[in-house]
């Protein structure tokens, strides 16, 4: 449980930190990675001795009970994962109930502000991973080919349905020049019902998802960006009714826009133009979010400077930003997460457990007791 421990504090005493479970624990997960999210939260929970109540996303509820019924038939004892459905109710139960210590949630940044505010004035623990605008930089002297690709996969990925998309580019220098090859590359991927082996990209999530996003599309156009690529009025014929958005590219765009500011959570990526690395990595940090920024360079000296200079939780050189592996932690920053410590990981052991100090004395019997232990040591005192 990664605690830690000081032998001999003083004669004969010993000092530790030790860490237990909080008790119960609740999760709130969204829509868009009804499988993986939830494996964020409660195997760390459980491994740390606590029980979990969790709350999936009312759209795609059914990866998680697959998730339950795993944990079951692997000898997780009933009562310690728990699920309860349901909408804005759910929610509200699982951070009012006074039983529950601790509330992890991931999901948009409006509703995240509102559970963590909820949950911390019951007097519980809150991490919330929000919303997220992550930029992928690109430099002149990047392998232009990888760098593309990159782009692509990881702007219209989860039709852009994820708080890691790659959904910013800031092309530095002559890179701008690049857009039409851009477009090519993204034309290549097909966006149909996610069961089809042919789909690159499946459809976004809802009606109203797709009048929000491709508004979004709409409202760059009325401020002044150049639509390169418009992926609105997709049609596959197999499925009419559809919600299908293919892969769409904005460029010319700038910070005041609507499409910029907002997190459009589809298939949608804009190019923001800037004259060095200086000026993009400028655009990077003024903007509010923080999950990941990523570059693509083949200077070890511009790589360095930005992943120092970045002021992102998590950054790629040469690629997009991935999840962290299990080892790690989910290090989003700035508006991107409120609460903690991060998800899974180190931090996440840290999250699920109280820390209790424990300090013994154990001296050798003299035969008499002298209550020298309880007095409070002073510096350069001698006895």
């Amino acid at each position: 449980m990664l605690g830690d421990t000081i032998e001999n504090v003083s004669s004969d005493m010993d000092t530790i930190m030790i860490r237990q479970p909080l008790g119960v624990c609740g999760g709130i997960t969204p829509f868009n990675f009804p499988a993986m999210i939830p494996l964020w939260m409660f195997p760390v929970a459980v491994t740390t001795g606590n029980t979990f109540v969790m709350k999936p996303s009312e759209i795609d509820p059914g990866p998680t009970m697959m998730l339950a019924q795993l944990a079951k038939e692997a000898g997780l004892p009933d009562g310690v994962l728990n699920i309860v459905h349901g909408a804005k109710d759910a929610v509200n139960f699982v951070c009012d109930h006074p039983t529950i210590r601790a509330v992890s949630f991931v999901g948009s940044t409006e509703i995240g502000h509102l559970v963590h505010t909820r949950a911390t004035a019951a007097g519980k623990r809150c991490q919330a991973n929000l919303g997220a605008k992550n930029h992928g930089v690109v430099l002149p002297d990047a392998d232009k080919e990888q760098t593309l690709a990159a782009l692509c996969g990881a702007a219209f990925g989860a039709a852009g349905q994820r708080c890691m998309a790659l959904s910013t580019g800031v092309l530095v220098g002559e890179t701008r020049e690049w857009c039409d090859d851009l477009v090519a590359e993204a034309k290549k991927l097909e966006p149909n019902f996610g069961m089809v082996p042919s789909a690159d990209l499946g459809p976004v999530v809802s009606t109203a998802a797709k009048a929000r996003i491709e508004g979004l599309i709409q409202s760059a156009v009325d401020q002044g960006a150049t639509l390169l690529l418009d992926g609105r009025g997709h049609a596959v014929p197999e499925y009419p009714d559809g919600n299908f958005i293919a892969p769409t590219i904005i460029a010319d765009v700038t910070t005041d826009m609507d499409c910029y500011k907002e997190e459009i959570f589809g298939p949608v990526l804009v190019l923001l133009n800037a004259d060095s690395l200086e000026d993009a990595t400028g655009i990077v940090n003024a903007n509010p979010y923080g999950n990941g920024a990523a570059i693509f360079t083949q200077s070890g000296a511009s790589a360095r400077k930005f992943q120092h200079e970045v002021d992102a939780g998590q950054v790629g050189l040469n690629t997009p930003i991935p999840v962290p592996l299990p080892m790690f932690s989910f290090t989003g920053s700035r508006a991107s997460i409120v609460g903690g410590p991060h998800f899974y990981g180190k931090q996440g052991v840290d999250f699920y457990t109280q820390c209790k100090t424990v300090t013994s004395l154990w001296a050798a019997p003299t035969g008499s007791a002298t209550g020298d232990h309880v007095n409070m040591p002073m510096l350069g005192e001698k006895k």
